[in-house]
């Protein structure tokens, strides 16, 4: 387990757990939305099938960025379960406690999440 005492371990994980249940959920709600979409062009305006054809792109993304959360909340969920959780992932200082609060799943500190940006 984590052997830092400035955070509560078990209610970040409590919170990751719950947030991952949540995208979970949402993802077998708006599973219909993400499939391909199939109109009549002879029964449906120009304009009807661009609603659709964007609404389909905003569904596929949306579950693109779902997913990329749901894993940032499954890689912090096992860093607890290895006790590492709450150490930067990058060069391994401790993450201040205000910015796992604000997000639990938050791999890295402040700096080496500043230089990660700077490179894309």
């Amino acid at each position: 387990m984590t052997e830092r005492t400035d955070i509560d371990v078990d209610a970040l994980r409590a919170r990751l757990v719950d947030h991952r249940d949540e995208l979970l959920a949402h993802a077998g709600a708006t599973e219909e939305a993400r499939k391909p979409v199939v109109v009549d062009q002879a029964s449906v305006g120009r304009l009807s099938r661009m609603d659709a054809m964007q609404g389909h792109a905003l569904a596929v993304e949306t579950g693109r960025r779902r997913d990329i959360e749901l894993k940032r909340v499954e890689a912090a969920l096992k860093r607890v379960d290895e006790g590492e959780y709450g150490y930067c992932v990058a060069c391994g200082v401790d993450i201040p406690s205000k910015r796992l609060e604000l997000d639990p799943a938050v791999p890295t500190c402040i700096d080496c999440a500043s230089v990660t940006e700077e490179h894309h």
